[in-house]
């Protein structure tokens, strides 16, 4: 049974509650870092998730140079950062109606040297 030690005082990542979009439109959706935690040093992960469905996984984002697209994933999805908002970002160009989902962003904290190539 995992154990874990000490505990976080408030949210590592923020995303908006909610939003709508249309057909076609390109949708960005935000993840914000805390205060403190520099996005400049962190692969930002992406997941979507429909009801009654796993987490799919999308696609991570660190730089222009250090990226990668989950299986199958279309080319619509991508990802990048705003380091003047502390966020990472995913763009969906061209959206469709079955985008339409729950869409979540993780990070990994450690003191360790992050592997970069995951």
């Amino acid at each position: 049974m995992p154990v874990f030690l000490g505990s976080v005082s408030q949210p590592v990542l923020t995303q908006p509650t909610s939003l709508s979009a249309s057909p076609g439109a390109s949708v960005r959706l935000t993840c914000t870092l805390r205060s403190g935690i520099s996005v400049g040093g962190y692969n930002i992960h992406w997941y979507q998730q429909k009801p009654g469905s796993p987490p799919r996984y999308l696609l991570y984002y660190y730089s222009d140079s250090n990226k990668g697209q989950g299986s199958g994933v279309p080319s619509r999805f991508s990802g990048s950062k705003d380091a003047s908002a502390n966020a990472g970002i995913l763009l969906i160009s061209g959206f469709q109606s079955e985008d339409e989902a729950d869409y979540y962003c993780t990070t990994c904290l450690s003191k360790t040297k992050q592997n970069q190539s995951t």
